[in-house]
């Protein structure tokens, strides 16, 4: 995912999707990069807070086959957050685990994210940065799991 599907801002279907991509990418990026994202940032937003970070849990459903019937499976601790920028967009998030400081800056960055001007245009780079290493990581794990990979095959005799 190098590039987002809408422009900031961007109220359409594809906006929607645009939104969808960096909330993902936000959630899914260990807090370790998305902190040092965050900490180059030189100027951070002001903003109000709606629901300081808060910890709860999910209820999580599986299917068999894809299209089976659901069944809950488990729990899943998770940390929401929604800000208000000082200029208007709504910030929110919703990430794995108990991190506050986590949620807290996915909440600013979507909010950022759908602003125009300088700040959003850094928004976008920070986000698209995060994508590309998480993108990475993903390869790197794939690539691993590739090379302990055992073929079977089975031979009949007669």
């Amino acid at each position: 995912m190098n590039e987002f599907v809408g422009a900031p801002g961007q109220e359409t279907a594809n906006g929607d999707e645009a939104r969808s991509q960096w909330l993902s990418v936000l959630a899914s990026s260990p807090l370790a990069a998305l902190s040092k994202q965050w900490d180059g940032l030189e100027q951070k937003p002001d903003f109000r807070w709606l629901k300081k970070p808060e910890h709860g849990a999910i209820l999580l459903q599986g299917r068999i086959s894809s299209n089976g019937a659901p069944f809950n499976c488990g729990e899943m601790t998770v940390t929401r957050c929604s800000v208000q920028l000082v200029d208007g967009p709504l910030g929110v998030a919703y990430v794995p685990g108990r991190s506050k400081r986590h949620a807290m800056i996915a909440a600013l960055l979507d909010g950022l994210l759908q602003t125009t001007g300088p700040a959003s245009v850094r928004a976008r780079t920070i986000v698209e940065t995060l994508a590309r290493a998480n993108e990475a990581e993903k390869r790197a794990s794939a690539a691993k799991t590739q090379e302990s990979r055992v073929s079977f095959s089975m031979s009949v005799t007669e």
